[in-house]
């Protein structure tokens, strides 16, 4: 084959590096609170950037603005407990800050619940 035909060798191949060499085989991450809608955001400042390997950086660079953990997974086409082993050595670090919606949404006061009700069975 000549030179041009190579084109789809990297691509058939798959990744370079394997999910398993990213993380060094750890298989859990450290923090527990991370969910598929936990919103990530990176900090201004990254506390050592020359320490971060290639993907923790991407992972900064992605979250400039937030996003969630699975939409990180996605961008980066890893699995997705790859990426919460990375997100939590950033986190660890300071690099990044997490807020799960889930957690943060209010309970609806027991009045307005209940108003709501009344008008539904009076339909």
């Amino acid at each position: 084959m000549s030179g041009g035909g190579d084109w789809w060798y990297d691509e058939a191949a798959g990744p370079l590096v394997r999910p398993y060499a990213m993380v060094r085989g750890r298989t859990r991450p450290v923090t527990a609170e991370l969910h598929l809608v936990t919103q990530v955001r990176a900090m201004p400042s990254a506390s050592d950037p020359e320490s971060l390997s290639v993907e923790h950086m991407e992972i900064m660079e992605l979250c400039r603005r937030p996003l969630s953990v699975a939409e990180v997974a996605a961008y980066l086409d890893v699995p997705l407990v790859v990426v919460k082993v990375l997100l939590s050595d950033l986190i660890q670090r300071g690099d990044v800050v997490i807020r799960d919606p889930a957690r943060i949404a209010e309970v609806p006061d027991r009045n307005l619940l209940q108003a709501v009700l009344d008008g539904v069975r009076g339909i």
